[in-house]
């Protein structure tokens, strides 16, 4: 502890508030809230011998620590919450990748609101739903709305006349004004009314709208809200009741090597709605009770809806605090309650079993992705009989067409995924113009390996191509000096891998992971090839047909590639798009405009 922080913690206050822990750098690694801040911050500083070592871990990496004084201990709540989300300190317990989560979005701040998927929460006068971390399932609910309702999916509204939708009757056309305002914004007050969870209140809009549109004579729309009415019903039917009535989120907890997993069950009128689950990071050493009071302050610190009631695993020393919080947040009482008995306490125990069901999903898709990364590595370098596992591969494939346009990928694999950062592609320049495959490889080999010292070599090298291949790499590998990297040819059928020095193939059995391994770098290189193979090809074609045009020379030919990057594009662009263009004028526009509409009128 450095004099600045002794110096400090005498002049701590006894009044809440928040602490900002920070390391040499100024970076803040953790924050929290005290009661008394005097002797919740001076607890860090004592004897360490009742500290968690992650608590011990972070005390000798602070440097200094600043303090805000608050009204209330529910003001330090709200504080801490608000710092946790904006800084994301290290030691801190946090929603795993709670940015990124999806939300629909209602914009009933416009005339006629949209509904769409949005990862950005701001403060525009829409509505948000959410968060959502099953992506699926956000664009499963979405497909439901649009069967429900016709809402539209345009960002326009200056449309000369609907379009398909509207003829399908999968759109009310407000674009071409077809539906007033009025009309459409009575149909999202259904749509936030589902969203919500509350089905039996949208039955009800719907058959007041129906009933209202057969008393007006309005007999097509009144069949229309009848079709919507009966698939909510539908819908309904297929949701359990679960507590008998009102709104409430259960929550469901399950810990295991992988960490906590918080599972929310969505009751809204009684009725089971929806679930979520949230991964929790940095909880190795935290108690149960700590990760559930930081879940709580964390998650519904950004959700956009609070029910009416909380049911929680477990008792916590924050329960009444929380309640409090999310009270004033929601500016209507709300309780935070632990059932101990009856339906409640299912539904509780229902969400801890899905928890531990999610983790148990966790752990079996890891042993899968290990099986095909790190397992298959390992077994690949046993069939091979290498020295160690093969960490990092390379891979060349050729690609050209009768010797034009020839180049080469190098693609790198480590730990069994790809490493994109480390791809690299050649243009071959001593076979062009002959189809020569030997040669090409011994060209990017030698650009590779030529000057490459030990450390930068791969643990494996492989060559996309038989015997042959295999031979042309060798003699300019190993002329390189390069003696000890091991080097495979990989032939063009049935995954038949030829080393040095032997004349009968390695055959890795037909459903390892070894195989599938070598086969997704296989096509990975070649993918990666071709690609590149048909730039450069479509680069000529373009260049060849500029050739013919009177006044493009070969420095307006790479503006108009560069700037449009195909044919096509060229075709469709105006005389005024193309003049604009750095080193083209108004006459070299026309003639390029001009060249290509008589092609057209010729055709």
């Amino acid at each position: 502890m450095n004099n600045k922080v002794q110096e400090k913690l005498q002049l701590l206050p006894d009044k809440p508030g928040v602490y900002l822990m920070k390391d040499v750098n100024s970076k803040i690694i953790y924050v929290g809230k005290a009661v008394i801040l005097k002797n919740r911050v001076r607890q860090y500083f004592q004897s360490s011998r009742n500290h968690s070592t992650k608590v011990q871990s972070m005390v000798a990496k602070i440097d200094d620590f600043e303090y805000i004084i608050t009204g209330s201990e529910i003001e330090a709540l709200i504080l801490e919450c608000n710092l946790i989300k904006k800084h994301h300190p290290k030691y801190n317990i946090s929603l795993r990748d709670d940015k990124t989560y999806p939300y629909i979005k209602v914009t009933i701040n416009e005339i006629y609101p949209r509904v769409f998927i949005t990862r950005r929460v701001q403060k525009d006068g829409a509505r948000y739903f959410g968060p959502y971390t099953n992506v699926g399932a956000v664009h499963d609910s979405l497909k439901v709305l649009k069967k429900l309702f016709p809402l539209r999916s345009c960002k326009r509204l200056d449309a000369v006349r609907p379009c398909l939708e509207y003829h399908i009757k999968r759109c009310l056309a407000p674009c071409a004004g077809k539906i007033s305002p009025e009309e459409y914004q009575a149909m999202i007050k259904s749509v936030c009314l589902f969203l919500e969870g509350r089905s039996e209140a949208v039955e009800d809009h719907i058959k007041e709208q129906m009933e209202e549109a057969a008393e007006n004579f309005e007999f097509e729309l009144a069949a229309k809200l009848r079709d919507q009415l009966t698939s909510v019903a539908k819908i309904t039917e297929k949701q359990n009741i679960i507590t008998g009535s009102g709104d409430q989120d259960a929550l469901g907890m399950a810990r295991s090597d992988l960490g906590i997993c918080m599972q929310v069950f969505f009751i809204r009128s009684g009725k089971m709605v929806g679930r979520d689950h949230f991964l929790l990071k940095g909880t190795e050493e935290e108690s149960d009770e700590a990760a559930l009071t930081a879940f709580l302050k964390q998650y519904y610190n950004q959700v956009t809806f609070i029910p009416r009631e909380i049911l929680l695993p477990m008792e916590i020393e924050e329960q009444e605090l929380v309640a409090d919080w999310l009270s004033g947040v929601k500016q209507a009482k709300v309780a935070v309650d632990t059932p101990k008995r009856g339906t409640k306490k299912d539904v509780v125990q229902m969400a801890n079993n899905n928890a531990a069901l999610v983790l148990k999903e966790q752990q079996m898709k890891l042993s899968v992705e290990h099986a095909k990364t790190l397992g298959a590595v390992e077994e690949l370098g046993k069939y091979l009989y290498l020295p160690k596992p093969p960490n990092r591969m390379e891979c060349f494939d050729i690609s050209h067409i009768q010797g034009a346009e020839t180049v080469a990928s190098m693609v790198v694999f480590e730990g069994g995924i790809p490493k994109k950062s480390d791809y690299r592609r050649y243009k071959i320049k001593t076979a062009e113009g002959k189809p020569d495959d030997f040669k090409s490889m011994r060209e990017v080999v030698g650009r590779r390996y030529g000057e490459a010292s030990p450390e930068e070599l791969p643990d494996l090298i492989i060559i996309d191509g038989g015997k042959g291949q295999l031979s042309s790499a060798l003699e300019i590998i190993r002329g390189a000096g390069h003696t000890k990297v091991p080097v495979v040819g990989l032939a063009k059928q049935f995954e038949y891998i030829f080393t040095e020095g032997e004349s009968e193939p390695v055959i890795l059995p037909r459903n390892s992971q070894a195989l599938y391994l070598i086969e997704r770098i296989r096509d990975e290189a070649h993918r990666f090839a071709i690609t590149y193979h048909r730039k450069l090809r479509s680069k000529r074609n373009m260049v060849s047909v500029l050739d013919h045009i009177v006044g493009i020379g070969p420095k307006r030919r790479q503006v108009l590639w560069t700037h449009f990057g195909s044919i096509e594009k060229i075709k469709a662009a105006t005389v005024e798009e193309m003049a604009s263009l750095d080193g083209m004028n108004f006459t070299s526009a026309q003639a390029v405009y001009n060249f290509f509409a008589s092609r057209v009128n010729f055709e």
